[in-house]
């Protein structure tokens, strides 16, 4: 296998970038900042009893813990050491939009501890810690760390996300959209951006043009975000931005992804799915098998009609309601495609959905049903049972 982060193999958990490898170089790197660091004693506190059971995060936090043991006891004097670290090596860490894997992995491994340890202990030096912030995310990125700052100092520090939005770095603008996300993934949630996203708005109107696609692809998902609690903001949005430019159509659209996936009706007529009405249908809808083991997938086939005198765009989906453990069914959307479909035509459409057991979803036997979505529109639903 080829490696892909840090001299772990594909598949490997990504945890298991923090290995011997990494930890050589990085005491060497430390021994050049700190005089009297004792290698042995730091790697010896990292690997306790507990290291194995830590998982990523957990593991980031633990070696910034033991970290602290070894910097000056004073924050500010321990930030300058990190600091003073990050110059050194600098010309190892290149700018993360272009580099190779295991380049990447570098800044990573550098940057979540950096990024854990802001987070653990600065909370209440904010100057020392924005300073810290916008230079640790010139390597790598600090979009965990600065969201109990936004917290904590919610008016100082969106202006602050403001002002990281203008900076001539592209690392430091992608923190300004991502770090103030209300819902990042791995991350605290931001409760008062999700009840009221207006402080966001600004930010995302300055980085909507970024030359940098990092940014944009931030300014999406930030937009997708949003968009679970307050999908009129970016209904809104996108009716100001759509058709300035073709990145901006991908990003936003990109951005009502799962506004698309819920089948909101303003989404689906911004980006030209029309109404359904009486003159799009399926037809002959039909299951290989009513049963279906665990492993294998399930076939179902249909035709779709387009009884219009005129070619149709349809975003064709499916929805699958799996058997949750309480008895409840709970729908999942997959694309089929988005294209257009000739006026009076009629298409053959096969699917395969594969049960295989996965780690991000826990199988449960019984009645599962699946449905054919057109355009946000759900048609019957179709029954099939899930066995051993």
């Amino acid at each position: 296998m080829a490696e892909e982060f840090g001299g772990i193999k594909k598949g490997e958990p990504l945890k298991n970038m923090y290995n011997d490898q990494f930890f050589d170089r990085f005491t060497k790197d430390l021994k050049c900042v700190i005089s009297d660091f004792d290698a042995f004693e730091f790697v010896s506190q990292i690997m306790d009893d507990e290291w194995e059971n830590r998982e990523l995060k957990q593991r980031n936090e633990h070696i910034a813990t033991v970290l602290r043991n070894f910097l000056p006891a004073d924050y500010k004097e321990a930030i300058a050491k990190i600091l003073e670290l990050l110059d050194s090596i600098k010309d190892t860490l290149p700018d993360f939009s272009e580099i190779n894997d295991t380049q990447f992995s570098l800044s990573l491994e550098y940057g979540w501890i950096l990024d854990s340890f802001v987070e653990q202990y600065g909370l209440d030096d904010y100057e020392t810690s924005v300073r810290a912030i916008e230079k640790i995310t010139q390597f790598t990125s600090c979009e965990f760390s600065v969201r109990p700052f936004i917290i904590k100092y919610p008016d100082k520090m969106m202006k602050q996300m403001f002002v990281w939005s203008n900076h001539e770095h592209w690392g430091i603008r992608r923190l300004a959209s991502e770090g103030c996300r209300p819902r990042l993934p791995w991350a605290m949630a931001l409760p008062n951006l999700k009840k009221n996203p207006a402080p966001i708005i600004p930010i995302l109107e300055n980085l909507k043009n970024d030359p940098s696609r990092f940014v944009r692809l931030s300014v999406a998902n930030n937009l997708n975000d949003i968009a679970k609690d307050n999908p009129g903001t970016v209904i809104d949005l996108v009716k100001k931005w759509q058709g300035e430019s073709k990145e901006i159509d991908w990003m936003i659209k990109h951005g009502c992804r799962t506004l698309l996936k819920q089948g909101n009706q303003d989404a689906m007529v911004l980006f030209g799915f029309g109404s359904v009405a009486k003159n799009i249908s399926i037809q002959d809808f039909s299951i290989s098998a009513p049963k279906v083991k665990v492993g294998n997938s399930l076939e179902f086939e249909f035709k779709l009609l387009n009884k219009n005198n005129e070619k149709a765009k349809i975003r064709l989906e499916y929805g699958i309601y799996y058997q949750k453990a309480n008895g409840m069914l709970a729908k999942k959307v997959h694309k089929i495609s988005e294209k257009e479909y000739a006026e009076n035509s009629t298409a053959r459409i096969t699917r395969k959905h594969s049960f295989k057991v996965v780690t991000t979803r826990k199988l449960h036997l019984g009645l599962h049903q699946v449905a054919v979505i057109i355009n946000g529109n759900e048609f019957e639903k179709y029954d099939f049972e899930l066995i051993e």
